[in-house]
């Protein structure tokens, strides 16, 4: 059985997220990206999910920047799944002030405008994960809350005081499914929405034209690209690399073009996966 390694605790997003898409395996949580990233590289799992991206704060620095520097890994899918935020408290709380709100940054970020109108003399705390900062609550008792979805109010025995807080409808968050050593994934019948390829390109320097001569190798090949972004080599100031998401397969024609055109000019392509990428739907009960 696949041992599938996800940030946890249990009422994280990502558990939802891997309950959605896989249709059995060994699950084992682990308290930070990076942890679960480190358990794939040294084989303790065999496929890694953590979160690549957020409709409204956008990508996941820490998640981007750990595959690039820290470990050698492939992406083999990702699952698009819709993200609602809800105020999650001890059973005994009555409306007492809440002194703490703990979660993720990224999910207190996503409730920014309703804290304030709401809470503004509450502590905002961040937490490892939505999962964690449930735990905290379930823990303290009834003066703090935490940010996070249904099932870490059912995972920690926790209620909703006030469901889809979240300043925007329209929260989505795509989650990464790595491995290091390809294996077969065994998923649930999800429709494939696309087939999609993601790279790396690297520059030789910062040169005028750059970006335009690297977008053109794509462009006249009638490639079309779904996000591009600009993340720091840390090798110095002004030394950048670009992920780029091209909505189609590898293929052995079309990439390898692209990537002898960008090698002309003194750019690197670095293959980071070829896989299909899964939109699911995750029903999120209200329960009090």
């Amino acid at each position: 059985m696949q041992r599938i390694g996800y940030l946890g605790p249990k009422g994280t997003f990502t558990k939802m997220a891997v309950d959605a898409l896989f249709e059995k395996g060994s699950f084992i949580s682990y308290d930070s990206i990076p942890a679960c990233l480190d358990a794939v590289e040294r084989g303790d799992i065999d496929t890694g999910v953590v979160p690549l991206e957020n409709a409204i704060e956008g990508s996941v620095h820490l998640t981007i920047d750990y595959l690039i520097h820290q470990v050698d890994q492939a992406v083999i899918a990702e699952m698009t799944v819709p993200i609602k935020q809800h105020l999650l408290v001890h059973p005994d709380y009555n409306g007492e002030n809440l002194t703490h709100i703990y979660s993720h940054s990224h999910a207190i970020a996503q409730c920014h405008q309703y804290l304030y109108k709401h809470y503004p003399e509450a502590e905002l705390e961040y937490t490892a994960s939505t999962g964690r900062a449930a735990e905290v609550v379930a823990s303290e008792g009834v003066h703090v809350a935490a940010i996070g979805n249904h099932l870490a109010a059912e995972e920690n025995g926790l209620k909703i005081f006030t469901p889809n807080i979240h300043d925007y409808d329209n929260n989505h968050t795509r989650f990464a499914v790595v491995q290091k050593k390809k294996q077969p994934l065994e998923v649930k019948n999800h429709p494939v929405t696309t087939q999609k390829t993601t790279v790396m390109v690297t520059l030789p320097k910062d040169f005028v034209g750059a970006l335009h001569q690297v977008l053109a190798a794509f462009a006249w090949r009638k490639m079309n690209l779904s996000k591009i972004e600009s993340r720091p080599m840390k090798t110095g100031l002004g030394n950048y690399f670009f992920l780029i998401d091209v909505d189609q397969p590898y293929d052995e024609v079309l990439f390898p073009g692209v990537k002898a055109e960008l090698e002309a000019l003194g750019c690197t392509l670095k293959l980071l996966g070829t896989y299909p990428s899964y939109n699911i739907d995750i029903p999120s009960p209200v329960c009090q």
